[in-house]
């Protein structure tokens, strides 16, 4: 009987009667099991599973096909190895977008210049949206100059006709406002509901911005109009950052591990989505990366938690009379 450890090269024939833990399988996935092998970025996977067949092109349960995820995450490793085995760059998802946008969107530099170095297009079709609209909305000046520089159209217009500089309007990003003016930017172009820059401006009360788009004179007319005309504001989720050149004031640090501790909860949400779908060999898989995320969270803490000495005082005259107490130093250094 040879060992386990000998099992794969000295004994190929009893090894194939083991199940390893570590073994990858070659069974198709279902779109959840993709999905979550592209969170983890489970790279031996997913090459088993293209030796296997699997479309290079297959989808997700959530964003789209499997570039489009790695391109959300910046995987450039996933990328490469999807690209290599035929995924095409400029597949869309049902909702028309395509693995740049996803990248713009998320501010994955490297991963958009990765893609447009594979060919991937910078503009969409007429009257879709667009990697530089997603860019814009998102705050991520760097990225959209990036797009601008390869070509991206500066009035692309999306499925209402809501132009880039809109977007810019909607979230209240002055900066990148005044600096695609300034790359000619037009803002005059309305959507579908008659909508403008300047109306947009209003609505959501940026006036610093609707001094930017309109004349003195146009800026005048549109201040005296009542409220009401303007419609009710809807507003979406904050921006993730600011331009490059006109910096947010600076945020306090997260806690140590609290990124982890995101992932995590994201990770054991979808354990549970696995587990009553019946995917046992999933969650077993999905456990093992939740116990490393938990154990490396919990090195991050350790490293960052305050070194602390034990200070111990008594009196001569009355040795019994002892105090106790921990002093602690700041960010681990010695108090």
């Amino acid at each position: 009987m040879c060992l386990l450890a000998l099992a794969l090269h000295a004994c190929p024939a009893q090894a194939q009667q083991w199940r390893l833990p570590w073994e990858l399988s070659t069974k198709p996935p279902d779109a959840a099991e993709y999905g979550v092998n592209l969170e983890m970025g489970n790279l031996a996977q997913v090459r088993a599973w293209l030796d296997a067949g699997m479309d290079p092109d297959f989808l997700a349960d959530r964003v789209g096909t499997g570039l489009m995820f790695a391109a959300w995450h910046g995987d450039l490793a996933m990328m490469e190895l999807l690209v290599s085995r035929g995924a095409d760059v400029n597949k869309t998802n049902s909702l028309g977008e395509s693995a740049l946008m996803h990248a713009a969107w998320r501010g994955q530099m490297e991963a958009m210049q990765w893609l447009l170095a594979k060919g991937a297009r910078v503009n969409s079709a007429p009257m879709r949206w667009s990697a530089l609209h997603y860019a814009v909305f998102a705050g991520h000046w760097a990225v959209a100059n990036r797009l601008l520089l390869n070509g991206a159209d500066i009035n692309a217009r999306s499925t209402n006709g809501s132009s880039v500089l809109m977007m810019a309007v909607y979230e209240g990003h002055e900066a990148i406002v005044r600096r695609l003016l300034a790359r000619g930017a037009d803002p005059a172009i309305r959507n579908d509901r008659g909508d403008g820059a300047l109306e947009w401006a209003f609505k959501f009360q940026h006036l610093g911005i609707a001094r930017l788009i309109a004349d003195p004179s146009e800026f005048a007319l549109a201040a005296n109009r009542p409220k009401a005309e303007w419609g009710k504001a809807q507003r979406s989720q904050p921006a993730t950052s600011a331009p490059p050149e006109e910096p947010a004031a600076p945020a306090a640090p997260p806690p140590p591990g609290s990124e982890l501790a995101a992932r995590i909860e994201n990770l054991e949400r979808l354990r549970d989505t696995l587990a009553a779908r019946g995917l046992a060999d999933a969650v077993k898989k999905m456990d093992t990366r939740i116990a490393a995320l938990r154990a490396q969270r919990a090195r991050a803490e350790r490293e960052h938690t305050p070194a602390a000495v034990l200070e111990i005082s008594a009196s001569r005259a009355a040795p019994g009379d002892q105090q106790m107490r921990f002093v602690f130093g700041t960010d681990g250094a010695p108090p």
